[in-house]
């Protein structure tokens, strides 16, 4: 195969390094969070940063001085200073109730009890939170930052009632009040919602709450790939903001690749994983509905997305997870603006501590700052150009359209495991491996290309964890070797020939990741 990598290409976007998602607002107080963000921004070009619990009680946005209830920025003031002085901007999920708006008996989610039910005046006092809030971040950043900022109503709504303990009609209300509020500080602010969760094939959530009886059918197929999905609330919600003159900028939803937004391992969700190209029919299924909207020109920003979402799934840790990163981000260009992995750290506390160092958390990095291939797929995906000359089912070429340099991704999904997406304890090292062979041509003579590979024996942090015997806490000289290991991938140097042509001829075994950079 020759690809000219003089030929016109096509103008991308890196839509994966827009946004990342992290746990709490709280934890971006810690030193290790802010250096493990600074990491992932300078090696992997995140530009935006979102959390839960920006008006939790343990950020204080509301106190108490004699008798009277004041608002208080300086907790947040300080998260959002430090995250803007690392370059990374909030994207602000606007959540949860601090006490005094709550119902006095609400609903709590996680160990740190973020409140979720609205009390009858909530809305009201809500409404005057998020104006409070938005007059003073731009007060204090100026309206030209902000403006580039999101302000996004909630987090997973429709998961009643986990995120939210009430009807869906009252989270439309929340909606148009903070949408109102945004709006009054500078009608050019950018507010969106609805935060739903991953994409379903029945009708669980077409009522005011879930309806799980509904939803047996999907328990009963031999193939969940074969229903027909499609994303919660959106429908509904876009319909509503119509009826309600209420402006939408963006639309946030969560397209895990799992039915059922827990735990798809054990209990209720075991095996309702559905097969790799999901991904890209959720988001071919929402630009259509969005097209079809009142608002056909909203942007689309996907807020949380991993390989599933429970906190405690093994294969976050492993190499397949990076394979699986890699083919969904170059599969789905030019279908969202957005696409924010859940979460660049496991300093992530929504069940609390972990007892393991790898505990199949979220996070691309580990608590003590190691690395996992999760993080070199985005970081690979980061040193790709904005151009694209080539694209296959397993290499991708991309050149620079203003200086020429090239640098092309290849990776190793087997076919074995396209009815899937990987979870679990199993490692997925076996699988068909891929002949890479192709040439670049049109080069200049002498340029010379490094070529570096993630694979099972090289930068797979976990798999030589378990070869040191699972050290349990690390010692800090453990540490050191492990961050040394994790951050070290195969690297080889190759040079253009006489005839301006580089020829790669490599077998990608299973899961491998393969980047081939210019440098010169």
């Amino acid at each position: 195969m020759e690809i000219d990598v003089n030929k016109q290409g096509e103008v991308f976007e890196h839509y994966w390094s827009k946004m990342v998602g992290a746990g709490r607002a709280n934890e971006g107080l810690r030193a290790g969070w802010l250096e493990q963000l600074q990491q992932v921004q300078e090696n992997c070009g995140f530009e935006y940063v979102r959390f839960h619990g920006l008006f939790h009680d343990d950020m204080f946005p509301i106190v108490e001085e004699r008798g009277k209830l004041h608002y208080n920025w300086q907790y947040i003031d300080d998260l959002f200073d430090r995250m803007l002085d690392l370059k990374v901007k909030p994207f602000v999920e606007l959540a949860f109730f601090p006490s005094s708006m709550a119902a006095e008996d609400s609903k709590t989610v996680f160990w740190w009890k973020a409140k979720v039910t609205p009390a009858e005046d909530s809305f009201e006092k809500w409404h005057d939170l998020v104006k409070a809030f938005t007059q003073h971040c731009v007060d204090r950043y100026g309206i030209e930052e902000v403006l580039t900022w999101y302000f996004e109503v909630w987090n997973e709504p429709n998961l009643y009632p986990f995120f939210w303990h009430g009807t869906k009609s009252q989270y439309f209300e929340l909606y148009k009040q903070s949408a109102i509020a945004v709006k009054s500080v500078d009608k050019r602010l950018k507010v969106g919602g609805p935060s739903t969760s991953n994409f379903v094939p029945d009708a669980r959530f077409d009522g005011e709450i879930i309806n799980n009886e509904v939803s047996e059918a999907v328990f009963k197929v031999d193939d969940i790939n074969k229903l027909d999905w499609h994303g919660v609330w959106i429908e509904d919600f876009l319909k509503y903001c119509k009826k309600e003159k209420l402006p939408v900028d963006f639309i946030t939803t969560h397209p895990y690749p799992t039915d059922y937004a827990f735990n798809p391992e054990t209990g209720k969700g075991r095996g309702l994983t559905r097969f790799v190209k999901s991904l890209k029919i959720d988001l071919e299924w929402l630009n259509k509905t969005i097209k079809e909207s009142a608002f056909p020109n909203a942007e689309v920003h996907l807020t949380e997305w991993n390989t599933s979402p429970s906190s405690r799934d093994a294969m976050h840790d492993r190499l397949p997870s990076a394979a699986y990163i890699v083919r969904s981000n170059l599969d789905c260009i030019g279908l969202t603006n957005s696409l924010s992995f859940w979460t660049f750290t496991d300093i992530f506390e929504e069940k609390g501590g972990a007892s393991s160092i790898f505990h199949g958390g979220f996070g691309m990095i580990n608590f003590q700052g190691l690395v996992k291939p999760s993080y070199h797929a985005y970081r690979m995906l980061h040193q790709l150009e904005d151009e694209k000359i080539y694209k296959d089912d397993y290499l991708f070429v991309s050149k620079n359209s203003k200086t020429g340099k090239v640098a092309a991704l290849a990776y190793n999904y087997p076919a074995e495991y396209e009815n899937s997406v990987p979870s679990g304890t199993n490692k997925r090292e076996e699988g068909t491996s891929k002949k890479l062979n192709f040439t670049l041509e049109g080069l200049k003579e002498g340029t010379m290309f490094k070529i570096e590979i993630l694979d099972k024996d090289h930068g797979n942090i976990h798999n030589f964890w378990e070869s040191m015997g699972k050290p349990e806490p690390p010692t800090r000289e453990e540490i050191k070797i492990m961050k040394a290991y994790a951050n070290t991938m195969k690297t080889e140097y190759v040079k253009v020939d006489k005839k301006g042509v580089l020829t790669i001829n490599h077998e990608i075994t299973p899961w491998s990741v393969v980047l081939i950079k210019q440098i010169n």
